[in-house]
């Protein structure tokens, strides 16, 4: 196969490349395309001891690659997502341009990837902070019928990119520099990821809300989150409290969750184990932890759930799409 990383020379397409080589999903037998702006054409990079040369988009595109993997912005994507399809790729976007698309499917593999056609030309990755919600959710949807979520999020810089990462840094060492943020990161918290929409929420509290509904394919289940931007680098945290329609015994949650592909239960309370970003940071899965029932009403678990959001949340989703589709043999 011909297989392009779109956006390779980002923050994300980093990781793509580095969990392609550890899932062994680019073979010798393969052809590694590494697709980036104009201003990154012709630079060398580096794959399982490999040099290759950045192309543009346009010479990909002629290149008429299987499979692209999408990581460079929304723009991007709208742009020349239909482009590669029109060659006949099968485009992995990991921009927010085509999730509520009511013709693109929104796939977290564990969940919903049988929804998957040849048909399917541009098939949408989720926002990182609903992937790692809903495959703690989906499970006990199925099992006791999701009501009603409400979920606070503690989000890594690393979700906002390079800039963010270095601001940090910067304010770290007291050095000046260019700002990510509105505000200094360094010993603070900032509840504003993304901008504003109408309603006062932020276009990231209000992804959780409608990806949720259309991954778990239930208009039905409320949801309302604040999404704060906290000082670290290893992942996303989210407390999220969830209704169910039905009660629930919380070992059989736990044993529910342990069983789930992607899930890793931590929540030990003697031996302090709970999920913390500290030890996601390069990691695959969903880690879940902090399992106890909400005394406050009925039927209402509270638990935190935490993630690499350039792993699961970004980049090992999006190749574990990849591998459906070649395993299915529909690319």
């Amino acid at each position: 196969m011909k297989i392009a990383v779109v956006g390779a020379t980002g923050m994300v397409g980093e990781v793509m490349l580095q969990v392609l080589a550890e899932r062994n999903f680019v073979t010798a037998n393969d052809e590694l395309i590494l697709v980036a702006s104009e201003r990154s054409v012709g630079k060398e990079m580096e794959f399982q001891g490999k040099t290759y040369k950045v192309v543009g988009l346009a010479t990909a595109v002629d290149m008429k690659p299987e499979i692209a993997l999408f990581s460079a912005g929304g723009d991007t994507s709208l742009e020349w997502a239909p482009k590669f399809a029109a060659a006949g790729t099968t485009v992995i976007d990991n921009s927010s341009a085509w999730r509520m698309d009511p013709t693109k499917k929104l796939v977290v593999p564990e969940i919903n990837a049988g929804e998957l056609t040849k048909e399917d030309k541009i098939i949408a990755n989720p926002n990182c902070s609903t992937i790692q919600m809903v495959l703690a959710l989906a499970p006990l949807h199925k099992k006791y019928n999701v009501k009603r979520v409400i979920v606070s999020t503690y989000q890594s810089i690393t979700g906002t990119g390079v800039k963010a990462v270095k601001q940090l840094e910067n304010e770290y060492a007291g050095i000046d520099g260019d700002m990510a943020y509105k505000y200094q990161i360094h010993r603070n918290a900032i509840p504003q990821c993304d901008v504003f929409e109408e309603n006062g929420y932020t276009k990231e509290e209000m992804k959780l809300v409608r990806e949720t509904k259309k991954i778990l394919s239930d208009n039905t289940i409320a949801v309302t989150a604040t999404a704060v931007r906290v000082p670290i680098v290893g992942g996303h945290s989210e407390a999220i409290n969830v209704e169910f329609s039905n009660d629930f015994d919380i070992n059989e949650v736990r044993s529910i969750l342990e069983s789930t592909d992607g899930v890793i239960v931590q929540d030990n309370l003697k031996e302090f184990e709970y999920p913390m970003p500290l030890f996601a940071q390069g990691k695959n899965e969903v880690f879940v932890g902090r399992l106890r029932r909400d005394e406050s009403q009925p039927n209402t678990l509270n638990m935190w759930v935490v993630a690499d959001n350039l792993r699961k949340g970004a980049a090992t989703n999006t190749i574990q799409i990849a591998e459906y589709l070649v395993a299915n043999k529909l690319v």
